[in-house]
């Protein structure tokens, strides 16, 4: 009898953690799902600032970090980026449009001439769907001035510098 008795605990038991994750795999496998769906896009969700171009020179950064944070003569209020999601929101409202492929958000920094080291020409374009959209402006890197050079960006500068 000590034979049959030590034949039955020499078999190894079934783990208990294996059992465990057997009857729980398919609750497991719908929060993996749920959050595939609904958390990682929110989290990956695009904005004008993500659609600028990786490949800036530290000194390009610095000039569009200029004319994006630009908030007025008054320095209170609202600033050139938030004017432009603003203006994109109106012009695409309730829609993601920054997920869409047809849109592109292209940023070139370039120097306006070599006798004048210290002016950028900044041109943003954002195309869609519905069209394309450019704000061109001259940034001084020294003073801060942001000059607008065609109708589109001056108006952003009109809403930045009159915001309340």
């Amino acid at each position: 009898m000590d034979k049959d008795t030590k034949k039955k605990e020499e078999k190894p038991k079934k783990s208990e953690f294996k059992a465990f994750l057997k009857k729980r795999a398919p609750i497991y496998l719908g929060i993996i799902g749920i959050l595939v769906i609904f958390v990682i896009p929110e989290l990956t969700k695009s904005d004008l600032q993500s659609s600028f171009p990786d490949n800036l020179t530290d000194e390009q950064k610095q000039i569009v970090e200029i004319l994006m944070s630009y908030n007025g003569p008054n320095e209170k209020g609202l600033t050139v980026m938030n004017a432009i999601i603003e203006q994109i929101a109106t012009e695409y409202p309730d829609e993601k449009i920054y997920d869409n492929k047809k849109t592109k958000v292209d940023l070139v920094v370039s120097s306006t001439d070599e006798s004048t080291e210290n002016i950028y020409k900044v041109i943003l374009t954002f195309e869609s769907y519905k069209g394309k959209i450019e704000y061109v402006w001259n940034v001084n890197s020294n003073t801060k001035e942001i000059e607008a050079k065609n109708p589109t960006a001056k108006h952003v500068i009109d809403i930045v510098n009159y915001y309340d």
